[in-house]
């Protein structure tokens, strides 16, 4: 009898939940992959990792991973995220959700946690579209593209995520495909390994809705067409970076600085106000004078 061979990635996910409720051709699986197998090469203590997603497909996420997992109400995964940090901030904490939750529902949390520089990691899975409730149109769906919400063609003017996520303060920005599975693993290590708000935009495949309603065949197609209109350009300006429909893809990692983290600015500000009668978070609040 031959020794079966273990997935690597097994000791990361919650195997008594398997299968997963991802649709065949999804690229949400991929991605989940490859942020096991970055969880592997980083080296973060497991025990101090948490992940939280919100509503969505891509919400599952942190239901499959063998983790503390926090699965939230839609559009409030990065408040949840940031209180876990601000209570311990020796936790590896890193958000995992859609574009509709983070970009959309949950637009203004975004646009604060990275003014702020909360010391997270950002992983948006970008399939254009809301997959789980129907198929409307998100903050990203490209126009032209039809959709329920839009069965004559999306009109209006989609967020270019790696612009907004720059322009608001993140000191990583990232942006790969489900089809670069090396190039995203590397893009999650190196975002496990540094301080402030992280962000990786994955661009992924919803056969179901999306690519159907868009005649675009399935998950095999779209892997052909990240292939063949993906181009690789690191430190780009971020302002050329839109996704129009059925376009190139520029993919690559755009931003990559240093910032002081919220906490740090904080305990900065106080020191500066207290001195020596401050003692800096999270050990313990200033002493009375």
């Amino acid at each position: 009898m031959t020794e079966q061979t273990i997935n690597p990635v097994n000791p990361y996910l919650r195997m008594d939940r398997m299968p997963s409720i991802w649709c065949p051709g999804c690229g949400i699986g991929t991605s989940v992959n490859c942020f096991a197998r970055a969880l592997t090469q980083s080296k973060v203590d497991l025990k101090k990792t948490a992940i939280v997603s919100g509503i969505g497909c891509t919400g599952r996420v942190s239901g499959y991973m063998a983790l503390d997992s926090f699965h939230t109400t839609h559009g409030r995964a990065l408040p949840f995220a940031t209180g876990l940090k601000l209570a311990n901030p020796e936790l590896n904490v890193v958000v995992y959700s859609g574009e509709g939750d983070l970009i959309g529902i949950g637009g203004n949390h975004f646009i604060h946690a990275a003014r702020r520089n909360m010391d997270l990691l950002v992983v948006c899975v970008n399939n254009f579209t809301y997959g789980m409730t129907g198929g409307q149109v998100s903050p990203t769906s490209p126009g032209g593209a039809r959709f329920t919400t839009a069965p004559y063609g999306q009109f209006e003017q989609p967020f270019n995520l790696p612009q907004l996520a720059e322009s608001c303060g993140a000191t990583y920005v990232a942006r790969w495909t489900t089809y670069h599975v090396r190039e995203l693993t590397k893009a999650m290590r190196d975002g496990l390994k540094k301080k402030g708000f992280r962000f990786i935009e994955v661009i992924s495949p919803c056969p179901t809705l999306y690519q159907r309603r868009n005649k675009l065949g399935d998950g095999l197609d779209a892997m052909k067409f990240y292939r063949e209109k993906s181009v690789k350009k690191n430190n780009v300006d971020t302002r050329e970076l839109q996704i129009e429909f059925q376009s190139e893809i520029t993919v690559g990692t755009f931003v990559d600085r240093e910032r002081p983290t919220f906490l740090e600015s904080m305990n900065k500000r106080f020191v500066s106000v207290f001195g020596d009668r401050y003692k800096p978070y999270p050990e313990g609040p200033a002493k009375s004078s």
